[in-house]
């Protein structure tokens, strides 16, 4: 008896994680403006829904399955929004105020193919540089260390674009020419440190 209780409680959990984990991923496909997938991914997801549901409410005089079905919810939660961060679906855009306007920032930039409009801006302590940066939201980590690596103390603000047409930036984004690799990073390190010097 206790063993069919263990049994149907981590098949309720297991359903409901996978349940709840599909539901964010579809979610997220939605917004993205991938309905297709989105669709295929909504089919499972109700399948597996029906499932779990179906055998928590067979069972309501147990509590555990209750509490099991809750409690797959929300580790699904989670484990949706891992899963999205892996995917990392979609752009990024990355407003970046430099505190030297004299630092060629754009340049070492876009020599790593990311789009970058810039332009001089005057802050409360004086000239700034002011840059708009386009990335896949996969290179939006490798932006950071980047931006840090040329800039230590720049102001940095990042924001999902809802849409995007036209221009340079989605022709290179798009081509898949942001350079990454842990030689160029190290090369302008030594830059950065020469130049300090």
């Amino acid at each position: 008896m206790l063993d069919n209780a263990i049994i149907m409680v981590s098949i309720i959990l297991i359903i409901n994680i996978v349940y709840v984990s599909f539901s964010t991923i579809r979610m997220i496909l939605t917004l993205k403006g991938r309905r297709y997938i989105a669709a295929i991914v909504s089919m499972f997801e109700i399948t597996i829904y029906v499932l779990g549901l179906g055998l928590v409410l067979d069972n309501l005089d147990q509590i555990e399955n209750i509490i099991a079905y809750a409690l797959g919810f929300g580790i699904g939660v989670v484990v949706g929004s891992m899963i999205e961060e892996k995917l990392a679906l979609g752009y990024i855009t990355v407003n970046v105020i430099s505190s030297d306007p004299e630092i060629e920032f754009t340049k070492q930039l876009r020599d790593k193919g990311y789009g970058v409009t810039s332009w001089y801006a005057y802050g409360m302590d004086g000239d700034r540089l002011a840059m708009q940066i386009l990335t896949p939201r996969k290179y939006e980590l490798q932006l950071y260390e980047t931006i840090r690596l040329i800039d230590s103390k720049a102001f940095i603000i990042a924001y999902e674009p809802k849409q995007i047409y036209g221009g340079f930036w989605v022709k290179q984004v798009r081509r898949g020419r942001i350079k990454s690799g842990k030689k160029e990073e190290q090369k302008q390190q030594e830059t950065i440190q020469q130049n300090e010097q």
